[in-house]
């Protein structure tokens, strides 16, 4: 049987069988990273050529536009060139650093806990949030997040790439996803990698109890508000967040606590788009629509794009 010190280059899992399936899927995968690259770009410009957006809360926002970006960046290119040359294979260190830079980049939800943390802060102690969220403790915040990310990433990736692979080298995935790489793994070689993913559980469930707690204390000052319009613009400011949120919370536990009795292939790739693909997409949609200042500030870049081109 194979091991991993003979597997040069891993084959993944091949979306079409056809041709014309193959040229429609590179077409819509391209489609789906171009609006992704859009959507996620035009927030970073806004947020950093605007000054009216400097603000902790957005500050954080240009943060996760950066991780959507990094994640999507990670898993769709190769899946799109795959479609399009009718190609399978990725080399043995490739793998490796989609695999560590899928995880990396997954650190979404670190981000999430401090950026319901910003609006903790700004609804319920209004008048400390200017030194409690300053531009230092904003950016050591942020700092912590990727940090955690290249952490986990790091252990993860070299804990899984140094077992021995036995089942061989076709990977069940359209990119290198850890739980895959670990079911071509020996028997009972991947209980360290089981371990590291109960304390990346735990410190999940950490992060989610936090943000439920953070949002209890939010809706509570929100509801005896009395006046309606700071009702209103105190929760315009929280549903986008909360929506993200959900949106990554509802793929990722369904990704992981979905029954095994049901998985298989096709539905391994569903959940995996559901939760790679989609969030990074969708993201830049959600907190664009109910952001006035978001708004104003991508009406003018593109207003100053537009003039550059006429």
């Amino acid at each position: 049987m194979p091991n991993s010190s003979s597997i040069s280059e891993f084959l993944l899992l091949a979306l079409a069988d056809t041709r014309q399936l193959q040229l429609l899927h590179f077409w819509l995968l391209l489609g789906i990273y171009l609006a992704a690259l859009l959507g996620n770009g035009l927030i970073i410009i806004g947020i950093v050529c605007d000054h009216c957006l400097h603000t902790p809360m957005h500050f954080f926002l240009l943060n996760l536009a950066l991780l959507n970006l990094g994640c999507i960046s990670t898993t769709l290119p190769k899946a799109t060139a795959n479609a399009l040359w009718d190609t399978r294979d990725i080399s043995y260190a490739g793998c490796a650093a989609q695999a560590f830079f899928f995880v990396f980049f997954s650190a979404e939800y670190f981000l999430l806990t401090v950026m319901s943390y910003d609006r903790y802060v700004a609804i319920c102690k209004p008048l400390h949030y200017g030194t409690v969220l300053g531009s230092r403790a904003c950016g050591t915040m942020a700092a912590a997040a990727w940090g955690i990310g290249f952490l986990n990433a790091q252990l993860h990736t070299a804990n899984t790439f140094s077992l021995p692979l036995c089942q061989g080298n076709a990977v069940d995935q359209f990119f290198c996803e850890i739980p895959q790489i670990l079911k071509l793994s020996c028997s009972k070689s991947y209980l360290r990698e089981i371990g590291l993913i109960v304390i990346n559980a735990l410190v999940f469930f950490g992060c989610f109890v936090f943000i439920l707690f953070s949002y209890v204390q939010i809706f509570r000052v929100v509801l005896r508000m009395p006046s309606e319009q700071g009702r209103h613009k105190a929760f315009s400011t929280c549903l986008p967040h909360l929506a993200v949120v959900s949106l990554f919370l509802s793929t990722v536990v369904f990704a992981h606590l979905k029954p095994f009795s049901i998985s298989s292939p096709s539905l391994d790739l569903v959940v995996a788009v559901l939760y790679s693909v989609v969030p990074p997409t969708l993201n830049p949609i959600t907190y664009s629509m109910r952001n006035k200042e978001i708004k104003h500030a991508l009406s003018k870049v593109l207003q100053y794009a537009l003039f550059q081109l006429q």
